[in-house]
């Protein structure tokens, strides 16, 4: 009995060993690989900025990589990202063609600036909005609920109501809001929207142009000559890259202002209320994740931001000779003092 186990033993050693050998065969024929030898597809991310590398930049990129590290994906192992900064308007185009170059499975634009100048690169990569900007307003996309084209993601829309709202409690003179707009960006700037906010709140705007950096002293000169006593800012790349000096002048000016960049109170400015971009780029990352999965992005819905920062500096209100209300200061997210 003992030999005959013996000899089953040597047979089933014989006949797995000729398998193994079989399945090497198999191999070297050129044949696919079997289902458990077959390596996870590694996924290519676009991710777009125009500006400089700020520590904003730096902290969007990582709470968009945050958010893929929460949804499991582990980055240059089953995705990479591939970061592409545009200088300005004037370089956009070329870094754009080259981030389309690289064929990636979805494009991440921070706001609708850069998410319009992927779509007129490309009808055919998804592209990944996060939150800066109305995508339908913007023609983007069709609707929220459905945005029938290749962008998708997060959609804010104008804050002005809100924005001049805060203001005008801060500043019971309110009368007058100087709103500064970038002029090689005249067509983004929601003209009916702003002047419906400022009507409801009993409230004139001055719409003045800049045109650059070196046009920002122009504009404080320019709002004074109007008789403005505030100014609102609207959130594009100009103000972004420019809040501390823009900051300086208001206060140098002794005009309040509010901006929509949430870090724009830390920087110098008086107030900023606008969506927290750090949790709209986490929110991304469940969309890339949704088109990785084989979603396309004409059938996602887009969704509004819910979480908003609104931070108040205490010591520009202070230059200003300002006391900000309780009713304010209850409400801010952040107050520096």
């Amino acid at each position: 009995m003992a030999r005959d186990r013996g000899v089953r033993s040597r047979r089933q050693f014989l006949q797995g060993s000729l398998a193994l050998t079989g399945l090497g065969l198999l191999a070297g024929c050129g044949l696919p690989p079997l289902p458990w030898q077959r390596t996870p597809r590694v996924h290519r991310i676009g991710y777009l900025w125009n500006g400089a590398a700020s520590p904003t930049f730096m902290s969007l990129r990582d709470a968009f990589l945050q958010g893929m590290r929460d949804l499991g994906y582990v980055e240059n192992e089953t995705f990479v990202l591939d970061v592409r900064r545009a200088n300005g308007d004037a370089g956009l185009p070329e870094t754009v063609a080259e981030l389309v170059g690289l064929r990636p499975d979805a494009i991440v634009a921070p706001a609708v600036v850069e998410a319009r100048a992927v779509q007129a690169a490309t009808t055919t990569i998804p592209i990944v909005s996060a939150g800066v900007g109305d995508l339908v307003t913007t023609g983007l996309a069709e609707s929220l609920a459905r945005p029938g084209r290749n962008v998708t993601g997060l959609s804010t829309p104008v804050l002005a109501r809100k924005q001049l709202e805060f203001l005008k409690e801060a500043v019971p003179t309110l009368a007058r809001v100087a709103v500064m707009i970038d002029l090689s960006r005249v067509a983004d700037f929601e003209a009916e929207s702003h002047e419906a906010a400022a009507k409801s709140l009993g409230l004139e705007l001055q719409v003045l142009g800049v045109d650059g950096p070196g046009g920002l002293e122009g504009f404080f000169e320019a709002a004074l000559r109007a008789g403005a006593n505030g100014v609102l800012l609207t959130p594009v790349p100009l103000t972004s890259a420019n809040q501390a000096r823009i900051a300086e002048l208001a206060t140098l000016n002794r005009l309040p202002a509010i901006a929509q960049q949430s870090d724009a109170a830390s920087l110098g400015q008086l107030m900023a209320y606008g969506p927290n971009r750090v949790a709209l780029h986490r929110t991304a990352a469940t969309y890339v994740d949704k088109i990785l999965r084989g979603a396309k992005p004409a059938d996602i819905p887009a969704e509004q931001p819910t979480l908003f920062d609104f931070g108040i500096n205490l010591k520009t209100a202070q230059a200003l000779g300002l006391t900000i209300p309780r009713s304010i200061l209850v409400q801010a997210t952040t107050i520096i003092d």
